[in-house]
């Protein structure tokens, strides 16, 4: 059985990444754990526990939170059918991201799965705030970052950015090949041409990793280096039909890059499909 994190705030952002997440594994067993962290007023966010009226007293935000998840509960126990589908509540007086490491240690979590608004206006960001806390704090669990209002489509085009520059383990890039098993997906390897050739080290990584997806159909794919990385991702996304985006989470990646730059640089990149960060 699988054990699925969702971390909630309630809002229609964060359950329809729940609904998503139901309809993702809907072939599969599964724990969901129902998250919602609070904290005294003065440090809470966006993710913490809110009253309907916008207020947060320190006296009852448990009993919000608290009160928020059995709505909650009721809403996926409604949408959700599945008999080998099972919802646990967890109501906590901490930080969103030091609880989601704990449980993910404590409860052997397999998937986190989150939504995020991405871009909006003069706010356009890669992902949102609260997203790039958990995927900077959480190192060991693959996380399936859903896009505001994106509705579930089994994915058939799985894409995967890389320079070759790392050599990653098979464990690593596991979560990658399962779901293209799962789904009958192809998986799409990306490499933008920053220099005229691989170097031997390069050329090593990647029949490694082909290695690793032999089993699963695949493309490779050389992309021209014309512009930030994120406009050249948000291309190859659209030039093949790409609906999941896989991106491995290590120092001097690609993740790495597109958080960091800057804003007028990645307005064109923004969560517009599912993005899965691997693991380090």
């Amino acid at each position: 059985m699988k054990n699925i994190l969702l971390p909630t705030d309630f809002s229609m952002n964060s359950l329809n990444a729940a609904k998503f997440a139901v309809d993702f594994f809907e072939e599969e067993a599964c724990t969901f754990h129902l998250l919602n962290t609070y904290t005294p007023a003065i440090v809470h966010s966006r993710f913490m526990a809110a009253t309907i009226h916008g207020g947060l007293l320190e006296d009852n935000v448990k009993s919000e939170s608290e009160r928020g998840l059995e709505e909650l509960l009721i809403q996926m126990n409604t949408y959700d059918k599945n008999p080998e589908h099972h919802f646990r509540c967890v109501s906590s007086f901490n930080l969103l991201t030091e609880e989601i490491k704990e449980l993910v240690e404590s409860e052997n979590i397999d998937f986190i799965v989150t939504g995020t608004k991405g871009a909006s206006g003069f706010d356009e960001v890669f992902l949102g705030s609260n997203t790039v806390r958990i995927i900077k704090a959480v190192r060991d669990c693959p996380i399936l970052v859903v896009p505001d209002e994106f509705k579930f489509e089994k994915p058939v085009e799985i894409g995967f950015p890389t320079d070759f520059k790392r050599n990653f383990s098979s464990e690593v890039f596991e979560p990658v090949v399962q779901l293209a098993s799962k789904f009958g997906a192809r998986i799409n390897i990306m490499h933008i041409n920053e220099e005229e050739k691989l170097s031997k080290y390069q050329k090593s990584n990647r029949d490694i990793l082909l290695e690793y997806i032999s089993s699963t159909p695949y493309r490779l794919h050389r992309m021209p280096y014309f512009a930030s990385k994120s406009d050249v991702i948000e291309f190859f996304i659209k030039e093949y039909g790409i609906q999941m985006l896989a991106l491995a989470h290590y120092r001097h990646g690609f993740l790495e890059e597109l958080v960091k730059e800057p804003v007028v640089k990645r307005i064109a990149f923004h969560a517009q499909i599912p993005l899965l960060v691997l693991p380090d």
